[in-house]
This record gives C-alpha cells, sequence and structure tokens, in this order.
C-alpha cells in the first residue's frame, strides 16, 4: 500500500547483468506466477495472454464484432449493443442491426452473453519495471499475506530456522501501519542475530534492519546523513534503532543481498506483471519515473509481446536523456516509440515522501506531533527544477503528497508554464493532502491531480486516527472537490505500493470506504460512478497524452477495451471491486480471458 513513490533501489545499475543498458534483452515467455499474485485484492484467475489478432476482412467491411452485451463507450454516453473493429481501431459502435452491413464473410463474431465492455481501464501512476522485479525477487512480507505482526513474526522465524547462517534474509511490501508499527532493531534481533535481516516497507523509502545487517554494511553508531537524504534512525537512547531511510541509506545493505538481475530474469518479471495487471482489467499502464532514457529502445520491443500498453515518464536528472525522441512529439502527443505498444510522455520529480512516516511535507503538523514532514527540495530549488523542464519543452509530474508540496509546486508551475497545455498536462501526482483552495488553484493553472484512491480504501482510518484527525482525513483524495471544480482527476495504484485493480479505485472513489474497518471516510469526497470510471479511462488518456487514440470507444481509436462480468451501474459500489474480469483487449487483439 503506497506511502509514496517507491524509490529505484533495485534499478540501479550495479544489479544488472551488463549494466541497465542491456537489463531487458529478449522478451522471453511467462514464468510460473509468483507469491505476489495473493497480494491482488479479488485477482483473477490464473494469468495467461491469450487469443490472437482476428483475421482481416478481405473489403472494407468489420474485422471483428463483438454483440449481445452491454457497451458503454464513455462514461455518460449512450449505452450501446455492439461495437465493431477494423485491424485494431474501432470502426463502428451501435445497436446490432446498425452495424449489421459490416459483416462479411471473413468477420469474426464474438458474443458478449450479457457481459459489459468498457473502454479499456488505464492506471496513469503505476512503476511497472520496478514491480515486476520486486515480486519477482524479494520475498512479499505484506499485509494482504501476514496481516497480523504476530503471523509475519512466526513467518520471519520460520525462514530463519530454514536460511543459513549469514545468509540475508529479505522482505518486502512490509506494511508498519497496518502490521503493528514500525519493526526495531531489537525486534528483529530476536528473530535472529545469526542471519542479517532486511525489511523493506511497501513505501519503499524506508526499511529496518538488525544488528548482524549493521555490521555488515558497515554502519557504526556516529554515522551521520548520506547524501541524497539517506539517514538512520535512532532511539530514545540515541543509538540506531534499525530504521532505514531512503535509497543511498538502503543502498548500503542492498549491495550485500542483490545480486546480477540477468535480461531474462528482468523480461519474464515484465511479462509476468503485465500479464497480472491485464487480469485485473488494465490495458494500459504508465511508469512515472523508473524506466530510464537508456532502456527506451529496449522496453519498446518487449511492449510489443506484454499484455497492456506500456508509457512512461523519466526522472528529472535523466531528462536530457529524452532528447533524441523529442521529434516523436511526447508531451501532449504522448509519443509512441516506432511500431511498439510503449509511448513517452513528461518528466517526473519527487516533491516530498509519505505521509504515513510523516516525511510528506505540510502546512500544519501531523496529529499529537510537531512534525510537518519537510520537502525534498526548497521551493527556490523547485522552481528552477521546473523551469528547466518546461524550457525542454514537456510537462512535469510533481510527487506532493503533504500540501505544503503541493504550494511550492503550484508556484513553479505557475512561474514557468503560466497556466499553458501547450506542453501537455502538468500533473500533482498524488495530491494526497490539497487543500480546498489548492484544488482551485489547480483548475486556474489547468494542472490535474492523480488520486492514489487506495490510500482511503486501507489508510482512512489511520489518516483519521492517527495521522490527521477527522477533519483533514476528510479532505483526504479530495475527488468531489475536482468534480465540483470541473476539474479532471485520475485514479492510480501506485505499484508495487498497492494492489493492482482499477475496479477497487472505482468502488473506493464511489465509497470512500476504508476496509479495514469498513468505516467511510470523508463521506463528502465520494464521486459518482461516471466521474469514477472517467478517472480511469478518457480522463486518465489525457493525462499521457493518449486522449485522442485512449480512453473512449469511438471510431478510429484504438481499439482496447475490458471485458467484465457483471455491469458495474448495476451492482452496489461495494460490489465494483469484486466484478470479475472476463476480458482484455489491447489494439483489437485479445490480451487476458478468464
Amino acid at each position: 500500500m503506497c506511502q509514496g513513490c517507491f524509490n529505484q533501489l533495485l534499478l540501479r545499475h550495479e544489479f544488472h547483468s551488463g549494466g541497465m543498458a542491456g537489463l531487458l534483452g529478449k522478451a522471453v515467455g511467462i514464468p510460473t506466477r509468483r507469491a505476489f499474485m495473493a497480494y491482488s485484492v479479488g485477482a483473477a484467475s490464473m494469468l495467461t495472454a491469450v487469443g490472437a489478432a482476428p483475421a482481416f476482412a478481405a473489403d472494407g467491411g468489420a474485422d471483428l464484432i463483438l454483440r449481445g452485451g452491454t457497451i458503454r463507450p464513455l462514461p455518460g454516453a449512450a449505452v450501446s449493443s455492439a461495437i465493431a473493429i477494423k485491424g485494431s481501431k474501432v470502426l463502428a459502435v451501435g445497436d446490432e442491426s446498425a452495424l449489421s452491413g459490416l459483416k462479411t464473410g471473413n468477420t469474426k463474431l464474438v458474443d458478449l452473453a450479457g457481459r459489459t465492455l468498457l473502454p479499456g481501464l488505464i492506471d496513469p501512476h503505476c512503476h511497472t519495471l520496478l514491480a515486476s522485479l520486486i515480486f519477482e525477487l524479494l520475498d512479499d512480507v505484506g499485509y494482504a499475506k501476514y496481516p497480523s505482526r504476530e503471523k509475519l513474526i512466526a513467518h520471519l522465524k520460520q525462514v530463519a530456522g530454514t536460511t543459513p547462517k549469514g545468509q540475508w534474509i529479505v522482505g518486502s511490501n512490509f506494511d508498519n501501519l497496518l502490521q503493528g508499527g514500525d519493526f526495531t532493531r531489537t525486534e528483529l534481533d530476536a528473530i535472529s542475530t545469526d542471519q542479517p535481516i532486511f525489511v523493506w516497507y511497501t513505501n519503499g523509502h524506508d526499511a529496518c534492519v538488525n544488528s548482524e545487517a549493521l555490521q555488515i554494511a558497515g554502519i557504526s553508531e556516529d554515522v551521520g546523513d548520506l547524501p541524497g537524504g539517506g539517514h538512520f534512525g535512532r532511539g530514545a537512547d540515541g543509538k540506531l534503532n534499525g530504521l532505514v531511510y531512503e535509497e543511498s541509506a538502503m543502498l548500503k545493505f542492498a549491495v550485500h543481498f542483490l545480486g546480477k538481475i540477468t535480461p531474462e530474469v528482468a523480461a519474464k518479471a515484465v511479462a509476468h506483471y503485465s500479464s497480472h495487471m491485464g487480469s485485473v482489467g488494465n490495458t494500459m499502464l504508465h511508469e512515472p519515473g523508473t524506466i530510464r532514457s537508456d532502456w527506451i529502445e529496449q522496453f519498446a520491443k518487449l511492449s510489443t509481446t506484454l499484455a497492456c500498453r506500456t508509457s512512461a515518464s523519466v526522472m528529472f536528472d535523466d531528462m536530457k536523456g529524452l532528447a533524441p525522441w523529442r521529434s516523436l512529439g511526447l508531451g501532449p502527443k504522448g509519443a509512441t516509440v516506432a511500431d511498439s505498444l510503449f509511448s513517452l510522455y513528461g518528466v517526473k520529480i519527487v516533491g516530498d515522501g509519505s505521509n504515513q512516516t510523516e516525511t510528506g511535507a505540510q502546512t500544519k503538523p501531523y496529529l499529537n506531533s510537531t512534525s510537518k514532514g519537510s520537502p525534498n527540495f526548497d521551493a527556490a530549488l523547485m522552481k528552477h527544477m521546473v523551469a528547466e523542464v518546461k524550457a525542454f519543452g514537456l510537462p512535469v509530474l510533481i510527487h506532493c503528497n503533504g500540501d505544503y508540496t503541493i504550494d511550492i509546486s503550484l508556484d513553479a508551475i505557475e512561474a514557468a508554464y503560466s497556466g499553458s497545455t501547450a506542453y501537455g498536462i502538468n500533473r500533482i501526482e498524488h495530491a494526497t493532502m490539497a487543500r480546498p483552495d489548492q484544488i482551485l488553484r489547480m483548475k486556474k493553472l489547468n494542472v490535474q491531480p492523480s488520486f492514489l484512491m487506495n490510500h482511503v480504501r486501507f489508510y482512512g482510518a489511520a489518516y483519521r486516527d492517527q495521522i490527521f484527525g477527522p477533519e483533514r482525513a476528510a479532505f483526504m483524495d479530495p475527488a468531489a472537490a475536482c468534480v465540483k471544480a470541473d476539474l479532471p482527476f485520475t485514479l492510480h495504484t501506485d505499484g508495487p505500493c498497492s494492489p493492482p485493480g482499477p475496479l477497487a479505485l472505482i468502488s473506493t472513489a464511489v465509497t470512500r470506504r476504508c476496509i479495514i474497518d469498513n468505516s467511510v471516510v470523508g463521506p463528502d469526497q465520494a464521486v459518482a460512478l461516471d466521474e469514477a470510471i472517467r478517472a480511469v479511462t478518457i480522463d486518465a488518456a489525457r493525462q499521457i497524452g493518449q486522449g485522442d487514440r485512449l480512453g473512449s470507444l469511438e471510431k478510429g481509436k484504438e481499439a482496447d477495451f475490458t471485458i467484465l462480468e457483471r455491469d458495474p451501474y448495476k451492482v452496489s459500489s461495494d460490489a465494483i471491486a469484486d466484478i470479475k474480469v472476463s476480458e482484455t483487449w489491447v489494439a483489437g487483439e485479445r490480451k487476458f480471458a478468464a
């Protein structure tokens, strides 16, 4: 569950055979699914990429007609009963009788059998490559598998009992809020002093280690802060308590337990993860900041074999690496690379950390605390960085969990872009604690937020009771305020930081229900179903420069769609998350079937 954008520790060149430029290599088959599949809430059955593109019709008719169900081409638009596909694009949408003239002897017919067909569902903020490697290589010790601290500790003790002395025990996805609070050095020492232990938090920014790990990494009691924000936690006695913060500090340990990742392993992991994402309804994933520019060519080649379209924005420090690709358009055009299913968009800046670990930068202190968190860059540096992105001719995406970070980010965007969308839509990622005035300011500046609605789904009660208090928590992820301001917004999972699945995001946006205690957090910020679906279809497509190609089912657009066993408009709002995904199609080709 997300506590901020995941860092790129596993993507550093030190851990990859032949360096990162050779990471992806040649795409290979999908491996046996891993234990991380259990992490998905309500995941579909075994993942497979199935079927092939329909045979082309000999003349001007349709290659494929799907009929006999409910087709919703765009939220709020009239419902249809048939859709015709020609090649990779939508030929027509309408009543079955009206489309009958497009049928030829070569047209393939698909009976929807009462199912519901929606535009392909898009996750506009998901770290595809990073998530793939984490779930392939590390032990998932997250909440979905070990919902109590007791079960988690029992698991770690069992692993310690079967692990040779001196060999690392490494877990990922630990959730300090849902699994009993922060781990400590003392607690991990009680599990083992013979093996070094590294437990990575689900936010990606934090970890906890035992004494053996500190010794192997050469971390002494007098260690200071490291470049890039890396630092180590201390207890009330001033001694190291085992907590490790940010990439530069965690790297001190990772160099000892991560071996070389081969191109074959990486390609299998990405294929596997993509198939999983398709099985929960996604047809496109946008990766903000965890694909580097020198991987673009390889990833574009790999994309043609995946179950979902993919897209990426690069990190600010890698921005100039996009220079060879600028001729494609990028930004507002969301340029597709060569003949692939991969496109490029903008530039990512990580403005602060995590609200759950009180590193999101706020204008008011956290509940029962004097801490407000702090931004990763001061206001002047943020303005300078955003101005550089604008000068390079691209849109900017700024990670902002705290409202102070939103303030300085909007100041920087206003100074650089003055409300222009000529370079594409500028985005505030997460925008978790956006204030009412900031929503209105985003509207004025043509800046759009993307909400991680799983914050409400999993952390709503914790935000209310532990982190912010009832009043501030009621306005977290304020989607309804966006609707009132006529400001488009999107919904994302920030994978691997929260379970995949757009249907759960839709359900939570409509209900505002926290499934941990079944409470409703901020009911005034609930939105209508049309608005929630727009946030993972047409508005998501527009936020990555693909609105003219994806996000709705209209003549000439790409034939990307998701088929559901039940109509989300005809079930209870809470039940939407549990609707079974029947099929997903990308560019007129079936990619997943349950």
